[in-house]
């Protein structure tokens, strides 16, 4: 049945540019990805196989068709790329894409120092048989990058064949934009957005708070990652002004900030 509700922000269907949630998938059992398809399939854009997950987690397969099936794309973390090439097995990588036919993949250098020019061409080579996530910003606490940097480590990156750059945060949210405590570093962001296309970028957001920054400062459709699982549909009532902490952003002036009077009962 549908719900007759005013003032809710329009959010585009799959597949969209824009608005996208990419779900960080830590290791869930078959079962518990089941349930998670059963009830924010709709919702989810992207699952990420976090870090080296893929590798120790049982049904690994079973559990990505369960999720393509659904309309999900899945792809491998960025860490675990990192690691095929340190080893230098490349080749291995990419066989593992053909034989679960993923069709897309992240290129991060969180964890080992790999040119910006040797990425970018990894980037390209990658393009041309998925679609590729790349991942800017440093891992490490305390770790700034300027933000003359982050353009053009964004530009060069969506120019080799990024679709879209993933502005680093880690699972817990206290790296890269954030700092230790997990807020935003505010100034770095707006330098950022000065010069880059906000719909270019995925935001790392694990946190209530990020999200609730993040919706209030650049709307209901901006691109949000590492989300997890339990979080999909509380992040959508943040999105749509259904939860306490965006409540009043989509209302008109008129409406959030008059008392309520007197109430309509139905007849």
């Amino acid at each position: 049945m549908k719900i007759n509700l005013s003032h809710i922000p329009e959010r585009p269907e799959k597949p969209r540019e824009n608005g996208l949630n990419m779900v960080m998938d830590k290791g869930l059992s078959l079962r518990q990805a089941e349930d998670l398809v059963s009830v924010s399939s709709n919702l989810i854009d992207f699952i990420k196989l976090g870090f080296g997950t893929s590798y120790a987690t049982p049904n690994v397969h079973e559990k990505i068709k369960l999720y393509q099936n659904a309309g999900i794309k899945v792809y491998l973390g960025g860490t675990f790329l990192e690691a095929f090439i340190r080893r230098n097995a490349l080749a291995e990588y990419y066989r593992l894409l053909d034989e679960w036919k993923l069709d897309v993949a992240e290129v991060s250098d969180g964890s080992i120092h790999i040119s910006n020019k040797l990425k970018c061409k990894l980037i390209e080579d990658l393009a041309k048989r998925v679609t590729v996530l790349s991942e800017v910003g440093s891992k490490e606490e305390g770790i700034l990058i300027a933000p003359n940097k982050w353009k053009q480590m964004i530009q060069d990156e969506r120019n080799a064949g990024a679709w879209k750059v993933i502005a680093e945060a880690r699972e817990s949210g206290t790296v890269g934009i954030y700092r230790p405590s997990g807020k935003a570093h505010t100034t770095l962001i707006q330098k950022i957005l000065a010069v880059v296309d906000q719909t270019h970028l995925i935001w790392e957001a694990p946190q209530k708070n990020q999200q609730v920054f993040w919706i209030k400062l650049l709307g209901a459709n901006v691109n949000l990652g590492n989300i997890a699982p339990d979080d999909v549909i509380p992040l959508e009532t943040l999105r749509l002004g259904l939860r306490g902490d965006t409540f009043f952003q989509f209302l008109p002036e008129a409406m959030a900030q008059t008392d309520v009077t007197k109430l309509d009962f139905p007849s």
